[in-house]
């Protein structure tokens, strides 16, 4: 993989990322009205975080290092937050904790790699 191309990769993931998590914050706290839409650039948003993040793990990594396997549990709950935050809005601040959550310890497996 040429330079160029990790460096995309790694500017396309992070972004999409944040805006994975924005997505689940504005389902917490953003009108009825706007569920299409949010759920639209959550899926979209999701959908770049995890074919980035493949390619990505398969040019660095050879798909070697179960760490990957974790992410990839981080990113399907963060991918059903937002669904489940416009239903259940009662929990709010638990939607919110947990895509937290989610998010630190995917960040951790990417340093850290403890497996």
């Amino acid at each position: 993989m040429s330079i160029q191309e990790s460096n995309a990769l790694h500017l396309i993931h992070v972004l999409s990322a944040v805006a994975a998590v924005g997505t689940i914050f504005y389902a917490c706290a953003g009108a009825p009205e706007t569920r299409k839409k949010t759920l639209m650039w959550s899926g979209i948003t999701g959908l770049l975080v995890l074919l980035t993040g493949v390619r990505m793990w398969q040019a660095m990594y050879d798909f070697q290092g179960t760490w990957a396997v974790v992410k990839i549990v981080c990113w399907l709950g963060l991918a059903a937050l937002t669904g489940i935050a416009y239903r259940k809005r009662e929990h709010a601040s638990l939607w919110i904790r947990l895509a937290l959550g989610l998010t630190a310890l995917a960040l951790a497996m990417v340093y850290v790699q403890p497996f």
